[in-house]
């Protein structure tokens, strides 16, 4: 979530679709062919709201995996959508940034409690914003109360004309500490990007490396997600990919494709559908963190009331996001949009069974079309979580 596509809810808050499984499985397994169906009409319905692209990947409890496209990745040519092409991964990022923290913790090398001014001197502070009294654990939770004011594009023109404008963490932090913060530290909950930019830079000053750098080696490359990567500021993004799509308003929707995200530090990282489900499996499976860290990461509290029309049953934890599931218990995600991009995911409790769906266009126009489009996404990840549950249909 991003302040130009769905932040800003945060903030204030036809190509007949394909089938295909990587791996052929048995009738019984992952509720046999039934689930598969289900994946693929959930993929049907996103694209019947008019999102123009979807791709969805489903993996059961022996890693067995399905995927589902729908729509087409490009309006003018009508190519079909990649089952396993590249999309920005935005705020999911957000996940990497609080497991590289909590290592971090794990290691001795910071606490949770450290204040940001301890790492930041001077940073936060100005109109009520005060470092010494917000802590890293109120950064990864959006407890801080520190608000955003992140450069944005609300309209065809805006886009164009900023879609390759360039700002640095510290400027994007100026902005926010023009602002008075929504509430004192820790007596609120509200989301907050410039929290997570600050985190990036208390990883650097604790390890003398760029975050980026230690989210590729401390969690890329021990699990093998070479399709994941940091763009920087290329506004492009690998092959194959969908071509991004926001709607403005009534008419045509616009090609958003070629931008450097705003936040480019942060939100410049783009990834598939097979490396998001094997990341969220591995962490929640415990691979990635200490029990201790992985505990303190789903220690959650409720989001605000605006969000929870978003995420009904939502709380936030560490870098992770909880859900209910229709069929009982809940589940663990972390979602994300920027530049037409919007990503849902969820992985159950015990990392065995996950699911991703990426839609390369945004209907960002009303909240009408936020919440219709948000409720589409959530229900292919219940359904595609509760598959083969008993009583499940």
């Amino acid at each position: 979530m991003t302040l130009t596509l769905r932040g800003r809810l945060a903030v204030a808050f036809g190509v007949a679709a394909l089938l295909a499984c990587d791996v052929v499985p048995a009738a019984a397994r992952l509720g046999g062919p039934s689930a598969a169906e289900r994946l693929r009409q959930d993929a049907e319905a996103i694209r019947a709201l008019g999102v123009s692209g979807v791709q969805a990947r489903m993996v059961g409890p022996d890693g067995r995996q399905w995927v589902a496209t729908s729509g087409t990745a490009d309006l003018d040519t009508g190519r079909l959508v990649s089952s396993n092409g590249y999309f920005r991964m935005a705020s999911t990022y957000k996940t990497l940034v609080a497991t590289v923290v909590l290592q971090l913790e794990a290691e001795g090398r910071l606490s949770l409690d450290d204040t940001v001014g301890h790492w930041l001197p001077g940073v936060v502070h100005g109109n009520g914003n005060d470092g010494s009294r917000t802590t890293l654990r109120h950064l990864l939770q959006h407890t801080s109360g520190i608000r955003d004011d992140l450069p944005g594009y609300t309209t065809p023109e805006e886009y164009y004309q900023q879609r390759h404008d360039i700002y640095s963490p510290e400027q994007l932090i100026e902005r926010a500490m023009a602002h008075k913060p929504d509430f004192p530290p820790g007596k609120g909950w509200a989301y907050s990007n410039t929290g997570y930019i600050l985190l990036d830079m208390i990883i650097q000053k604790v390890t003398g490396r760029p975050a980026h750098r230690e989210i590729e080696d401390r969690i890329l490359r021990p699990l093998g997600l070479h399709q994941t990567r940091w763009g920087g500021t290329s506004p492009t993004l690998p092959w194959p990919h969908a071509r991004a799509y926001q709607l403005f308003g009534p008419g045509t929707p616009v090609d958003v494709t070629e931008q450097i995200p705003v936040d480019y530090q942060n939100l410049s990282w783009v990834t598939t559908t097979r490396d998001q489900n094997r990341f969220f499996r591995a962490l929640l499976a415990g691979r990635v963190l200490p029990a201790r860290q992985l505990a303190e990461m789903k220690r959650t509290v409720p989001v605000s009331a605006e969000v929870q029309q978003l995420w009904p049953g939502g709380r936030y934890g560490l870098g992770l996001v909880e859900r209910p599931l229709t069929c009982g218990g809940t589940y663990w995600s972390h979602e994300g949009g920027d530049g037409g991009y919007i990503t849902l995911n969820g992985v159950t409790e015990d990392g065995r069974r996950s699911a991703v769906v990426s839609m390369s266009e945004a209907r960002g126009d009303t909240f009408e079309h936020i919440k219709e489009q948000e409720e589409a996404a959530s229900v292919l990840i219940d359904h595609a979580l509760c598959a083969g549950v008993p009583g499940t249909p």
